[in-house]
């Protein structure tokens, strides 16, 4: 039995790393929502405060008002009404004229018309908050009747209101931390990732230069023995040393920034396809469509050989042992390149697509993942293009089409 390969260990930190992504995020909102709940009890113990300063003023005005002037009215003055400095009130009495304002801002300069409306609208606004409370003025002289009732209203004082406004506040700030915290971690996470492929690929391509060179000494070798080179095998030997002359290369280009050329973009492909085709099935047919054989863009060469190579090799697995692979080149509006490569695989199905360019995604039992990842770091990150799943449906086949700048 076939064993499905495991991931390396890049990218089981890639996959935890995406699930404490999430545990951050949940405990982030526990925090903000236990912070909110915390700070709205400590708002409605503070405004329950309010209501009782406000309620003690408004007691305290009628005790002025309806006891005679004494020691302990000056003290109620002094010591109650005068010392509220931080809650805005208006008293009005019983026909709307305003009687006493406190802690509003008020221009003495402007015109009366304007104080009045400026007031009017502190009164609306007021009433919105809190219904007003209503002072009842007595006549100690006819057995306490009550002979006029005014009403004051208030609104929360500049503490509260900060009070108020600080959880979201907090709650926003926190969003912001958290935001940026997700983007350094992505930045980091992604920066240690490029590290390790970059570190592994020159590695590789260091690796693959000794016995490489080897390689080209042999087939020297091979090319002046009369009983071989007059067979083919020397040819095909060579090609294969070619081949990985041109993976060393591609390797080594990895992590450095390549130099792009105006290269014929249909000749690219047919040295691919001429590659391909003798290495794999005879049952696999490949087909290059093109309007212009003249269709140019600019490119690194063996980067981007590389990726149509590793497109076609996914289609011929997804194919089996039989099947098409349309390549069309077409040129497109905006000084753009298209190419489209079409399988007759068994497709992919629609919740796997947005996932296929992400490390470690593979549909076969062995393989790490990294084919699509790398080519799509080369299309966009070297060639500043775009390579994405343009159709697929299960059972008749994929088209990834990549988009190149042409010259």
């Amino acid at each position: 039995m076939t064993k499905k390969a495991q991931l390396p260990a890049s990218m089981e930190f890639y996959k935890d790393n995406t699930k404490l992504k999430w545990i951050i995020l949940a405990v982030s909102v526990l925090i903000s929502a236990g912070s909110i709940y915390y700070t709205n009890i400590l708002v409605e113990q503070l405004k329950g405060r309010e209501k009782q300063q406000v309620d003690l003023i408004a007691k305290a005005l009628e005790y002025v008002i309806n006891e005679d002037y004494s020691t302990n009215v000056v003290f109620v003055i002094q010591e109650i009404i005068n010392k509220n400095n931080s809650i805005p009130i208006i008293l009005v009495n019983d026909t709307g004229e305003v009687v006493q304002v406190r802690n509003i801002k008020i221009d003495s300069s402007q015109a009366k018309t304007k104080v009045k409306q400026q007031l009017q609208k502190e009164l609306t606004s007021m009433s919105l908050v809190y219904e007003p409370i209503l002072i009842e003025l007595k006549d100690a002289t006819k057995n306490n009747e009550v002979f006029e009732r005014q009403k004051l209203y208030y609104k929360n004082s500049f503490l509260l209101t900060q009070l108020i406004a600080f959880p979201y506040i907090q709650l926003s700030v926190l969003a912001i931390f958290g935001f940026i915290s997700y983007l350094a971690f992505n930045y980091s996470r992604t920066a240690e990732q490029n590290q390790v492929w970059v570190g592994l690929a020159k590695e590789t391509a260091h690796q693959l230069g000794t016995p490489l060179s080897s390689l080209m000494a042999w087939v020297e070798v091979l090319r002046d023995d009369p009983d071989i080179k007059n067979k083919g095998i020397v040819d095909e030997l060579d090609k294969d040393v070619r081949k990985l002359r041109v993976v060393t290369e591609r390797f080594s280009s990895i992590g450095s920034t390549p130099v792009l050329k105006d290269e014929n973009i249909y000749q690219l492909i047919n040295n691919v396809v001429g590659y391909l085709q003798p290495r794999v099935s005879s049952k696999i047919n490949f087909e290059v469509y093109t309007l212009s054989e003249t269709i140019r863009a600019r490119v690194h060469p063996p980067l981007f050989e590389w990726v149509v190579e590793n497109l076609c090799k996914n289609a011929v697995d997804a194919m089996g042992n039989s099947g098409t692979i349309a390549i069309k080149i077409l040129r497109g509006s905006d000084q753009k390149v298209f190419i489209d490569i079409s399988d007759t695989g068994k497709g992919i199905p629609k919740t796997m697509v947005p996932n296929v360019f992400k490390p470690g995604f593979t549909t076969k039992k062995r393989g790490w993942g990294l084919g699509l990842a790398l080519a799509k770091r080369i299309i966009e990150m070297y060639h500043e293009g775009r390579i994405f799943v343009k159709a697929s449906e299960e059972n008749l086949g994929t088209t990834f089409r990549i988009e190149l700048k042409s010259t």
